[in-house]
């Protein structure tokens, strides 16, 4: 076995993948702690995933860590180790210095008819390109684990008293040491991979077919509007219709399982009120109006919001669910959910490659930065409009008795009017990448061709 014996202290309430360890600490000894140890360290259990850990110095802290889908396919098990390999060690060494050591796990359930056992020799030539691809960066792999249905194997260890060949069972859930102080430091474990990303999957059966005739409808009458004279008053009535549902969700706790809560949300929603909003957000300064829901006692509501619509964007308007996937993962990073973010946002991410707020947001989350600054820009947003909106209203000659939803304060959040006025600027929110640098049109800023216009017209990409 290698390294059996060391200690790997992490930090036990991670701010992110990149956060500095905080004072209290956890020490692993053992495959099994490490084993036990991943869903905490991730926030939630990963399935069918490589997942790399860097260590530092002599007590091996953990640093930063990567997570990729397992290929389908062997031929591509060199190509993405190398990449990862060089990934980890990058972005380590970027913020500070390099690993000294790297925990690797393989996690993926067996197939029909399969074994974990058959799992783990399956995975073990991709177990082995990994370490020669650490290795060639001079960075050893100290302990590399298989985690397959409920059991965990080592790679690293031939030592039948300690790593037997049928493998070792996982701890049930919530005994383990890293549990305990999980619990006393207030972590959650949001769930596997697969059940997280199941609540954001579009419906499917009659309802998908319900809500794409309504989508139809939707396209049909908003499109034209959003790309004419009337696109402020879409973006309203959008915003408006938005903060209704809002407070039907907010009146309506979640209750029981999470399938069965998001069932009951479902409920809360119908296919043509879902399908004036997906659409309305597809314009970006309605999307962003809507990005200021990010603060306040209906928070948990909004996300919830969110997470209906994106279920709502059933083919062909799977791309359409980009707009409230980002939504749902900002309010969730702003919430602090860092884990729930980076999948919902790497699941935006899926519906629409290049859509350039959810890349934004995807890279500051997982470079560990505070989401303060992004809702500073926000509040200041709000206020400045709500300062145009009171002097536009004194100019007409009528007084206007607070700010309306969406072009004030939200949900409850009353803007407050700053003596300030800022030039406007475009998106702020938003801002666009550095000459020179790859952007979302392709590498080195190049352009991407033009899409053909149609029922994604209105589709605003920035």
């Amino acid at each position: 076995m290698a390294h059996h014996n060391e200690s790997a202290g992490p930090s036990p309430l991670p701010s992110s993948d990149w956060g500095p360890p905080a004072e209290t600490h956890v020490t692993l000894r053992t495959p099994a702690e490490l084993a036990d140890a991943l869903p905490y360290l991730l926030g939630f259990h990963p399935d069918d995933s490589i997942v790399m850990m860097a260590l530092h110095g002599e007590r091996k802290r953990f640093g930063g860590r990567l997570r990729l889908g397992i290929p389908a396919d062997p031929r591509e098990w060199p190509f993405v180790s190398e990449q990862l390999a060089r990934t980890l060690v990058a972005a380590s060494t970027k913020r500070g210095t390099a690993p000294d050591g790297i925990v690797l796990y393989l996690c993926q359930d067996p197939a029909e008819g399969e074994t974990g056992q058959a799992v783990m020799e399956r995975l073990r030539p991709l177990a082995h390109r990994l370490r020669i691809a650490c290795g060639g960066l001079d960075v050893p792999v100290f302990e590399a684990l298989c985690l397959s249905d409920g059991r965990f194997w080592s790679y690293c260890c031939s030592d039948a008293r300690c790593c037997p060949p049928d493998g070792t069972p996982l701890k049930m859930p919530g005994t383990s040491v890293m549990a305990a102080a999980a619990a006393y430091a207030g972590m959650r474990v949001g769930g596997s991979l697969r059940e997280m990303e199941a609540r954001l999957a579009p419906l499917g059966g009659q309802p998908a077919e319900e809500q794409r005739r309504a989508l139809d409808a939707a396209a049909a009458e908003l499109v034209p509007r959003m790309l004419g004279a009337e696109a402020e008053t879409v973006r309203q009535e959008t915003l408006d219709l938005a903060e209704l549902v809002l407070r039907r969700f907010d009146g309506t706790p979640p209750t029981g399982a999470r399938a069965e809560a998001d069932t009951r949300d479902d409920g809360l929603v119908s296919a043509d009120e879902a399908a004036a909003i997906v659409l309305g957000l597809q314009d970006r300064v309605a999307r962003d109006r809507a990005a200021e829901w990010m603060e306040g006692p209906l928070l948990p509501a909004t996300l919830r919001l969110w997470r209906a619509l994106a279920r709502r964007c059933v083919p062909p308007y799977t791309e359409h669910a980009a707009a409230p996937l980002t939504l749902a993962g900002w309010v969730a990073w702003a919430g602090g959910e860092s884990a729930e973010a980076k999948i919902t946002l790497g699941r935006a991410l899926t519906a629409d490659p290049d859509y350039l707020f959810a890349q934004l947001l995807h890279h500051a989350c997982n470079e560990g930065l505070d989401p303060e600054s992004l809702r500073d820009c926000l509040r200041r947003e709000r206020a400045d409009r709500a300062v145009l909106d009171a002097a536009r209203a004194a100019a007409e000659g009528r007084a206007r008795p607070g700010a309306e939803p969406g072009t004030g304060g939200g949900p409850g959040r009353p803007a407050a009017p700053r003596l300030r006025r800022r030039k406007p600027q475009g998106d702020t929110v938003r801002p666009a990448p550095a000459r020179g640098t790859a952007a979302a049109g392709g590498p080195e800023g190049k352009p991407r061709a033009r899409r053909q216009q149609g029922r994604r017209a209105a589709r605003d990409r920035r």
